[in-house]
């Protein structure tokens, strides 16, 4: 009789440990895809961090929009949660999506971006830890990420960061002028969103010349896709200059 290598007790854990592993797949699967976030995200964190952050990386990749952001959103809470508890292991998280932005990684990196910009908003000691790895990815001198796709990701977690930690991503605004100019919509609409959140005034010029960018594009905010055009962004922030103005009285 050949032997299989391995013996009868041996085999039947590893089969326990990748039945169990399917199985918790699919319940955050299950989760990611119910219409109330906010339950799905109370019954995700009651997990051991360590076991749903891998489910969770895998549907970064997933086609099905709703579930990609659904798992982004998952993905900042649960790591800041476990920040709280192990930063080390949070930081184990934090290079994980690094490296998958790394081009020996032989992948995209897709959701990566969007994922650090929400950790980086959930947790403030991450956030003054990575918040400078994040923007150097929109630096022609740093880690710039050419893929158009991917940039539009990191943006939205520029975007993310600066809503909650503006001063963080402040000395970023040269870096992230550039995209104001881009060929693609999206990228000009999220940078004059950032411009906004940032009061970066340096960017007027660039703000008022889009005023008039009938372009469209899609933006994630509040749970749900939102569609704008690149002149309503660019108004928008131009009018958060005013406001800033009459506030402080310059």
């Amino acid at each position: 009789m050949r032997s299989t290598g391995f013996p009868d007790g041996k085999n039947n854990a590893v089969n326990s440990r990748k039945s169990e592993g399917r199985h918790l797949k699919n319940r955050v699967h299950e989760l990611l895809k119910s219409p109330d976030l906010d339950r799905a995200l109370d019954e995700l964190c009651r997990f051991p961090a360590r076991q749903v952050i891998s489910p969770l990386f895998s549907f970064l990749y997933n086609g099905d929009e709703h579930l990609r952001w659904q798992a982004i959103t998952a993905m900042g809470k649960i790591v800041a949660g476990l920040a709280n508890e192990d930063m080390e292991a949070a930081r184990v998280i934090m290079r994980r999506l690094m490296w998958n932005l790394n081009d020996e990684s032989g992948g995209i990196g897709w959701g990566s971006p969007e994922a650090m910009g929400e950790i980086l908003a959930q947790h403030k000691d991450l956030a003054e830890e990575y918040a400078y790895v994040l923007i150097s990815y929109a630096r022609e001198d740093g880690n710039y990420l050419e893929h158009e796709m991917l940039q539009r990701g990191l943006l939205w977690g520029i975007a993310r960061l600066s809503q909650v930690r503006p001063s963080l991503v402040q000395e970023a605004v040269p870096h992230l002028v550039p995209f104001l100019t881009a060929t693609d919509p999206a990228l000009r609409g999220m940078a004059a969103c950032i411009m906004g959140l940032l009061g970066a005034k340096e960017a007027r010029s660039e703000l008022e010349v889009l005023t008039g960018d009938d372009a469209e594009f899609d933006i994630f905010c509040n749970q749900k896709r939102i569609r704008r055009s690149v002149k309503e962004a660019a108004k928008e922030a131009l009018e958060k200059f005013q406001v800033q103005k009459n506030r402080n009285g310059f």
